[in-house]
């Protein structure tokens, strides 16, 4: 079972924030560029308790290899 997180209070007791973030924080947002900012914020809280995303896997190599048997198909088809 996964426990729920806030992050957001967390951020607010880990730093000093201008009044611009404390109301995003508290309030949430009421714009696009106020969802950026809020998007910016929890970026900041997962690198100061050092949460890593994984990274997608490069599939485009094998978009190469398969396009490469298409058209090899295609040939001995021909």
């Amino acid at each position: 079972m996964t426990e729920k997180i806030d992050w957001k209070q967390e951020l607010l007791d880990s730093s000093k924030f201008n009044k611009k973030h404390k109301n995003l924080l508290k309030n949430g947002t009421k714009s696009l560029t106020d969802s950026w900012l809020l998007g910016v914020l929890y970026n900041r809280w997962k690198k100061l308790t050092g949460i890593r995303e994984q990274r997608s896997p490069d599939y485009s190599s094998s978009f190469q290899v398969w396009n490469k048997k298409v058209e090899d198909a295609d040939k001995c088809h021909s």
